[in-house]
């Protein structure tokens, strides 16, 4: 079944010249996830008023023309984002029956554009994963081999947009959980700066590391997306004051004299060959368009690994103390007094990956132990914050991996969490120094499987690193998987 518009200019003109209605195009995208998700397995929940809503922004189309280009536009969401009155369940026996009252300020963005949102994605449990096997509601596959994982955490929201269930969908990125299921299901994702997006609504993981941001296909939607949701909000104070038109003005610029840097420690020993080859394919284009590339050092990189597992889990050992089965979500009914309560709630709510990461977080926060480690991380983290600012005096933006190999099978790494962490090895650099940061699909391997070019950029980039994305794009051309519609771009690495 072939979609209805491909990307959201294709989208606006569809709409716009009634070769399609909104309502159409909102039951062509639930056409494809009733066909698709029962294997695919992105969506936890979807939204009952959806088509309600198409056919209302149908009805008040036909009295006034549409404004915004996202104007009936469909948008899937990652299950950590509130929607008022749907789950947010966090892929989370502990939030399984929680319904918020009230939206997300991305969310009440993307419906004060005309939006209409799909339903809510699968992801790793409360966003602690690499690969979205940490669910509690069940995996989600790759599109592109369902023997292998989507990535994660954000597996639902990459793969719901890479078989077209969803042109566009939200996710959170951690550290790298938007980059890495975008390179692993071959589509683009966006990881802002901190403080360019609202975190208000998005459960809390890792407070100082979390950002939310756009899958897309192409970099001209997600430039679209990040207008829409970027902008000061008197509910998180985080955000910075900045004209989100900056990153269309910026996108308008000339990939020719960029100097982009080439991390040394992010083309190692460790990298696949299959994603070594494809990137170097991705450079000669980039290079071929004017761009010059330098060496560049970023010694404390190798660091980054430790650094965000004592910082997130210290931070989410603090954030998910809340779900004690007193307040809202799970409560166990095998306590006969409060701390059983607390026990037993927490033990039968949360998966293993969750309890690791608590576990290692309370250790690193307990008396004696906070300066040692904790404190430790954070001046290793600032160390890498000033690495990151010497190298940009020097170059424009950053080239590297998004990933050190392609999508892994499923159970490769799910018996070694440090195996596991190591797939993020190449964007955890970005959250620790709270930079922006995406993945655009480079040439897939011989064996035909996603490979992701990882731009980083200096705070407020986002624009530049949507230019050079679409010069990318451009070249490698707009690739779906077999399953879903026909590879469309050239011949593999």
């Amino acid at each position: 079944m072939t979609p209805l518009f491909d990307g959201i200019a294709s989208f606006a003109q569809g709409r716009d010249s009634r070769k399609f209605s909104i309502e159409e195009a909102v039951r062509s995208c639930l056409d494809r996830i009733e066909n698709l998700d029962p294997e695919l397995g992105a969506f936890l929940s979807l939204n009952p008023n959806a088509v309600n809503r198409a056919r209302q922004l149908d009805n008040r189309m036909a009295r006034n023309p549409a404004q915004s280009p996202f104007y009936g536009y469909p948008v899937a969401i990652k299950d950590n984002l509130h929607v008022a009155g749907m789950p947010t369940t966090c892929a989370s026996r502990m939030l399984a029956n929680y319904r918020p009252l009230e939206n997300a300020t991305v969310v009440d963005r993307l419906l004060k554009a005309g939006a209409v949102i799909l339903g809510k994605t699968n992801m790793d449990e409360f966003a602690m994963g690499s690969s979205t096997e940490n669910s509690a509601m069940g995996v989600t596959r790759n599109p592109w081999d369902t023997r292998r994982v989507p990535g994660g955490s954000s597996g639902g929201s990459a793969v719901a947009v890479a078989s077209d269930m969803a042109p566009m969908a939200l996710g959170s990125d951690t550290g790298g959980s938007i980059r890495q299921p975008a390179a692993f299901c071959g589509v683009l994702g966006l990881k802002p700066t901190y403080g360019r997006i609202s975190r208000y609504g998005l459960v809390a993981f890792s407070s100082s590391l979390d950002q939310i941001g756009p899958f897309a296909r192409r970099a001209q939607d997600a430039l679209e997306m990040m207008l829409v949701l970027s902008g000061p909000d008197g509910r998180d104070m985080t955000v910075a004051s900045r004209n989100p038109e900056e990153m269309r003005r910026d996108f308008a610029s000339e990939v020719r004299g960029m100097v982009i840097g080439m991390p040394e420690e992010f083309f190692s020993d460790g990298l696949d060959d299959g994603v070594r080859v494809s990137l170097e394919r991705a450079r000669e284009v980039l290079a071929a368009e004017g761009a010059e590339f330098r060496p560049v050092r970023l010694p404390s990189a190798q660091y980054g690994i430790n650094v965000y597992y004592l910082i997130a889990t210290s931070e989410a050992a603090s954030n998910l103390s809340r779900y004690d089965g007193v307040r809202y979500g799970y409560r166990s009914l095998k306590a006969s007094n409060i701390r059983d309560l607390y026990t037993h709630t927490r033990q039968e709510g949360f998966g293993p990956e969750v309890k690791r990461r608590i576990l290692l977080g309370t250790f690193a926060l307990s008396a004696g132990y906070q300066d040692q480690y904790y404190r430790k991380a954070q001046q290793v983290q600032s160390l890498i914050r000033e690495e990151f600012d010497r190298a940009f005096h020097e170059v424009d933006m950053l080239f590297a991996p998004t990933t050190p190999t392609p999508p892994f099978l499923f159970g490769e790494k799910s018996s070694d969490p440090l195996a596991m962490y190591l797939s993020d090895i190449y964007t955890i650099s970005a959250n620790l120094a709270g930079l922006p940061a995406l993945s655009v699909p480079s040439w897939p391997t011989a064996e035909g499987l996603p490979v992701g070019a990882q731009l980083i950029g200096p705070a407020w980039s986002e624009g530049r690193l949507l230019k050079v994305a679409s010069v990318l794009e451009e070249a490698v051309g707009v690739r779906r998987p077999p399953m879903t519609g026909e590879r469309q771009g050239g011949e593999a690495a």
